[in-house]
């Protein structure tokens, strides 16, 4: 039996690139929707403001009512933008919290396009596309700390905090639960690590997500920025309205991981499982 031809470093990044970018696409376009309900509550600040969601089925409602069914794939071109180098990112860079730094750096533009567009209550035909949005923020703002690049100290905060619980957590628990020689059990075995360890990364990580989307969103004032850096904005958001409003968003975030942890791990066995047989 001769042994299998040894497969260069080059190619084998390259199927998990590949995968892995399916993988996310596949996902972002899935389950988007629950992101920019997740963002929208994010920058809420005032429960008493009559634009202001009240629940779950409430931002749905509203959303779908005032900006119709495109309202909820505001955004969407920024992260898919950002698939291909971020999964880029995660194949070559350490693993966990080095892997969240690196990735945070590359996405962080992508993100301040992404949050500015979410927060436009305007119809999804009234807003500006995705380039005309980006050039606004470089004209007027630059592409500093304060302008395509703001909210990088959160951004840092989010992804390094995420991947360091996220893959600390599963790798360890996955050490101890035994793999599973049915198909179906492992593949929920795997799921389910995945998603504990999601939920719990998401739960101690979502302080830094408020205040990036504090930062990258509009302000409170018009032309006065109040949300400047990460610890300070999160200071200011419990002291002005509660510990409890820097984990808005956690239901949607938390919800999101579910499904589309799942839609993200079957396409990447299938997309890797196919690359292998065919390139």
């Amino acid at each position: 039996m001769s042994a299998k031809p040894e497969v260069g470093l080059v190619r084998e990044a390259s199927r998990q690139i590949v995968a892995g970018g399916s993988a996310g696409l596949v996902e972002i376009c899935l389950m988007h929707p629950l992101d920019v309900v997740k963002t929208r509550f994010q920058i809420q600040r005032c429960a008493t403001d009559p634009n202001s969601y009240k629940s779950l089925v409430d931002s749905f409602r509203m959303i779908f009512q005032m900006e119709g069914l495109f309202g909820f794939y505001k955004g969407i071109l920024p992260p898919i933008l950002a698939e291909t180098p971020k999964r880029a990112v995660k194949t070559f860079a350490i693993a966990g919290l080095g892997s969240g730094l690196t990735e945070a750096i590359v996405v962080n533009p992508f993100e301040v396009v992404k949050v500015g567009l979410q927060a436009n209550r305007n119809t999804f035909a009234e807003q500006p596309s995705t380039m005309d949005y980006a050039r606004q923020i470089i004209k007027k703002e630059g592409w500093g700390l304060q302008g395509l690049n703001k909210g990088l100290t959160a951004t840092l905060g989010r992804h390094g905090v995420f991947n360091m619980v996220y893959f600390g957590f599963y790798h360890n628990v996955k050490n101890m639960i035994p793999v599973n020689k049915d198909p179906t059990l492992e593949f929920l075995r795997k799921f389910g690590i995945g998603l504990l360890s999601g939920t719990i990364a998401s739960v101690i990580n979502i302080p830094f997500d408020v205040a990036k989307s504090r930062i990258q969103g509009p302000q409170p004032v018009p032309g006065e920025i109040k949300y400047r850096t990460c610890f300070k904005t999160m200071a200011t958001v419990y002291q002005e309205e509660g510990i409890l409003a820097l984990y808005k968003g956690l239901l949607p975030k938390i919800m999101r991981l579910g499904p589309g942890g799942a839609v993200m791990l079957l396409v990447y066995e299938y997309t890797y499982s196919w690359l292998q047989e065919n390139w």
